[in-house]
């Protein structure tokens, strides 16, 4: 959402709960139960609808089982195949009590093949047993501060309870939290991978992957009760997002024609350049120039409250920062640091 964020000495201090509202009518028609689009930096929500509908989520899930191992394991980490495979069904990777596989070959054929097989051998390996670990995915939760969300198991199973709950709301922070982890953005843009034991290679489900240049990972779901479930992000010009959709039939033409919609209409605009500005009568300066993204329509303004500027977006804070009134005196030492620092 803003760009020179490294200059930033003030620092933006960004509301990662608040909610950008689109007043536009999209180009884009959505046939399902709920979808967002978020901007991942900052997770400021760019579009939606039914954003707040919980449900069974199914195996995009997995993002947080997959998060869940590579923060808490090696993924050298050899792990023996045992009977609590037996308690998996539907998709899988076809492991077999005895094998010696490696938690980087479980978790690529739990995110590219939705292996529940697999998920549940992470979950026992990571938590030693699979209660505990999904006492660590809804830890983890609650740490994001997903209210919304609750965990029952790995994998996004819903046929013996109301599975894994959340909303596109939820699932879309959870993305954003998971894409700062490198190894989790490697095994999520990986379109085919070659097991490491040398037993098969695995392609991955998500056809966006293939079919969107600037798709860089995602997870697919899908459960009888919960339908299709989607989640997938994209990077053009600097600019992540996320999309996530519940119950949508043509989901994977969904995404990619929203995503050409966003990164079409929503455009890097400075609001505020490096230097003095002011407002009602009174001088601040900035060290950093400020640009949001938005759409032609969309209405910026800058409002100024005991010294705190907020930055609202069709009526929507998206961002505030307190500042310090500029003086004589704050403009030499200005001087002096850039003379000595550069």
């Amino acid at each position: 959402m803003f760009k020179g964020v490294k200059k930033m000495k003030l620092g933006l201090i960004i509301s990662l709960m608040m909610t950008l509202v689109n007043t536009n009518v999209s180009a884009v028609p959505f046939q399902g139960k709920s979808y967002i689009v978020m901007e991942a930096s900052h997770q400021i929500v760019i579009e939606g609808s039914n954003q707040d509908y919980i449900q069974s989520v199914a195996s995009i899930s997995k993002i947080m089982t997959c998060i869940i191992a590579i923060e808490n394991m090696e993924l050298d980490t050899i792990i023996t195949v045992d009977d609590t495979i037996n308690k998996a069904w539907g998709s899988g990777v076809y492991i077999h009590i005895g094998d010696k596989i490696s938690l980087r070959d479980l978790l690529y054929g739990l995110m590219l093949r939705s292996g529940n097989d697999a998920a549940v051998m992470i979950a026992k390996a990571v938590g030693k047993e699979i209660p505990k670990f999904v006492d660590m995915m809804n830890d983890k939760a609650k740490e994001l501060q997903l209210h919304s969300t609750t965990f029952s198991n790995p994998t996004g199973l819903d046929e013996e309870d109301n599975g894994n709950q959340s909303t596109v709301y939820d699932m879309a922070r959870l993305m954003a939290y998971c894409h700062q982890n490198p190894i989790f953005n490697e095994i999520v843009s990986t379109k085919e991978y070659k097991r490491e034991d040398g037993n098969g290679t695995w392609h991955n489900k998500n056809k966006l992957l293939t079919n969107y240049e600037y798709c860089i990972g995602g997870k697919t779901g899908f459960t009888k009760k919960a339908r299709r479930t989607l989640i997938t992000m994209a990077r053009k010009d600097d600019l992540d997002l996320i999309i996530v959709t519940f119950n949508c039939g043509n989901d994977f033409e969904f995404h990619q024609k929203k995503f050409e919609e966003c990164y079409a209409n929503l455009k890097a605009t400075k609001i505020f350049s490096k230097g003095i500005v002011e407002f009602k009568q009174q001088q601040y300066y900035l060290d950093f120039d400020v640009y949001v993204n938005k759409k032609p329509t969309d209405k910026v303004e800058v409002s100024l409250n005991n010294n705190e500027i907020v930055i609202l977006l069709n009526n929507q804070p998206i961002a505030k920062q307190k500042v310090v009134p500029y003086n004589y005196f704050l403009g030499f030492k200005m001087v002096l640091k850039d003379l000595f620092y550069g």
